[in-house]
């Protein structure tokens, strides 16, 4: 049986009405603008008959229906492309969702298409520098598709880094209209992780050749579905389940499987039965509330997710007039037990903690913690009490059934009372050096306090080129900045963690400090991030010189550097212009210019 919920946490009361209080004046003018838009009723009863005619010229068996305009019509909201895996499984999506729905007598069209970037691709390449500005590329795609106002609801078809965020950021805008968010599941295991990172590490000590790093990163990257380490795409589809936009149970059903089809099948079901035309209407700026950020917050704490979401989580709540701070991230993790060990945190890939009891039985331990709002409003109906219960295929039909009251692998997944932390895996840094954050979960606690001289570069190439020269022989802060929105986009620098990886397996005390990014899959390297204001804002990481000693103290919040004269330093410029043009980057001078800080979620359209 579930437990019975717990009062709510203190600390998530508290966080909770300082987020209500800081956001009241945008969440107000936000509410008011969806039921202004809510109230004008179906909107294609508001098109001219040629508007009408142009939407539906090519939907040949669901003409009638369409013109008639009693039944809802569903819009869907594609990531599809074939070049990535976690997307390709999408492509069989659109037939299947309007085969179900025809047999309903609703309808469904493909809204539009969104681009869909791959960070595993563009990792350490010139492309990466617009990983970021797609989340807003996708945002605003999105709108586009949702613009022609013919919708009573919308299915988005996403998963990976940029994609979810974005397609939150043009869902809370469109929040008047309900979304349910279509998961497609992670790929079977390949290659332990594990196993991957040591031949990663090989060939950067030049012990092995590109054959075996080839060898190795074909048998982990292997099929369709999402990859199986916990970085930022299995983050997202956590952080869907929690805040109430998956049907439960969703998130981590591999592609292709009899009960991936009917997930998919009734989540276009339950899309139809939310709308404004029914008895249950479930508008998506109503899910996405004060609460449902929370509760995400309470997620990627619990299972030490993806650090890139301190980033998209503060843009998709501006999106729907919420304001979040570093400082709710920082306080929920003291609170929020860390209760998975997902690789790069563990050894274990997401189908093993899926197999071990999931994201079921940590929302049920969560509740019974009273570490959630358990009466957050989702698309599967009031509370989160449905979200501790999985899906099952029984004769053809889902049926949830009561998911698992015990951890099946204690190695993987614990409850609340015996975690493998008392607190969660992110944390809040502030001090001279401005204010950043870093993700612990993965970092032995000998290396959560790191003071050491500083080497600075401006590029990760030439950090790695000072690797093969033998020069790190030291205790050293690595100091890459100019990274940072606004001077290039903010690239993860996740190409640096084999490195870097390297020097502290030697024995040396070594961790890296940026404006930039790293991977979701970063690991065991103390690595703060995010750092604002940026270099090229004449941040104070501008600052630095090589040699200063710099005090990282990840338990205490403290990101400092200890020269005396420090303040009152002139901050240095840098050359940015090799960042302006090539594969594409001349296109994105506007959003460089008109970028947000990273403390707000490093954005442009909100």
């Amino acid at each position: 049986m579930t437990k019975r919920p717990a009062p709510l946490n203190d600390t998530l009361a508290r966080v909770t009405d300082r987020i209500r209080e800081r956001s009241a004046g945008q969440r107000g003018d936000y509410l008011a603008r969806i039921r202004e838009a809510a109230s004008a009723g179906p909107v294609r009863a508001h098109l001219s008959c040629g508007n009408q005619a142009h939407a539906y010229a090519a939907m040949e068996r669901d003409k009638p229906a369409l013109a008639e305009g009693r039944a809802a019509n569903i819009g869907i909201v594609t990531a599809y492309n074939d070049m990535l895996s976690a997307h390709q499984p999408y492509e069989s999506y659109p037939r299947l969702i309007k085969d179900s729905l025809r047999k309903l007598g609703v309808t469904a069209q493909v809204a539009g298409g969104v681009p869909a970037m791959c960070d595993g691709v563009t990792q350490g390449q010139p492309g990466m520098e617009l990983s970021l500005f797609s989340r807003d590329v996708i945002a605003l795609a999105a709108g586009i598709s949702l613009s022609h106002n013919t919708f009573d609801a919308a299915l988005y078809l996403g998963v990976c880094d940029k994609i979810v965020p974005g397609l939150i950021m043009a869902a809370a805008t469109f929040g008047h209209i309900p979304a349910i968010f279509v998961p497609a599941g992670p790929m079977t295991s390949g290659l332990p992780n594990d196993e991957k990172a040591k031949v990663r590490q090989q060939f950067a000590t030049g012990e092995v050749g590109r054959d075996k790093l080839m060898e190795a990163e074909m048998a982990s990257y292997h099929g369709p579905g999402t990859c199986t380490f916990y970085g930022t795409a299995n983050t997202n589809q956590m952080l869907m389940e929690f805040m109430g936009l998956h049907l439960p149970g969703a998130s981590f059903v591999n592609p292709n499987m009899p009960l991936r089809e009917a997930l998919t099948v009734q989540a276009a079901r339950r899309a139809a039965e939310i709308t404004a035309l029914g008895n249950d209407y479930r508008p998506a700026g109503e899910i996405l509330d004060e609460r449902a950020f929370v509760n995400g917050l309470v997620g990627l704490m619990a299972t030490g997710g993806s650090t890139n979401l301190v980033l998209h989580l503060p843009a998709m709540a501006r999106a729907a007039g919420i304001v979040l701070d570093l400082a709710d991230f920082d306080d929920i993790s003291a609170v929020v037990p860390l209760m998975a060990k997902v690789y790069p945190n563990g050894l274990a890939d997401v189908n093993h903690f899926h197999a071990a009891g999931g994201l079921q039985f940590l929302i049920r331990e969560l509740l019974g913690a009273g570490l959630l709002h358990g009466d957050a409003k989702t698309v599967a109906g009031d509370g989160l009490e449905a979200y501790t219960r999985e899906p099952k295929l029984i004769d053809g039909k889902i049926d949830w059934a009561e998911g698992p009251s015990e951890t099946l692998n204690d190695k993987i997944l614990r409850p609340a009372a015996t975690p493998f932390q008392p607190q969660g895996g992110l944390r809040q840094l502030s001090g001279n050096l401005g204010r950043g954050v870093i993700k612990i979960s993965a970092v032995a606690p000998e290396h959560h306090l790191i003071e050491a001289p500083v080497r600075i570069f401006h590029d990760q190439d030439d950090v790695r080129a000072a690797f093969k020269r033998d020069e790190f022989t030291s205790d050293t802060v690595v100091v890459v900045r100019f990274q940072g929105p606004q001077a290039n986009g903010m690239p993860e620098l996740h190409s640096l963690t084999p490195t870097l990886s390297v020097l502290q397996a030697r024995g040396l005390k070594v961790a890296l400090v940026t404006d930039g990014r790293m991977s979701g899959a970063s690991g065991k390297v103390p690595a703060a991030i995010h750092v604002s204001p940026e270099a090229a804002c004449g941040g104070p990481l501008a600052k630095l010189r090589d040699g200063d000693l710099v005090r990282l103290d990840a338990e205490n919040g403290v990101l400092t550097c200890l020269a005396a004269d420090f303040d009152s330093r002139t901050p240095v410029t840098a050359d940015l212009s090799h960042n302006a043009h090539g594969i594409g980057r001349e296109l994105f001078a506007a959003f460089r210019r008109n970028v947000g800080p990273a403390t707000d979620g490093a954005a442009v359209i909100v």
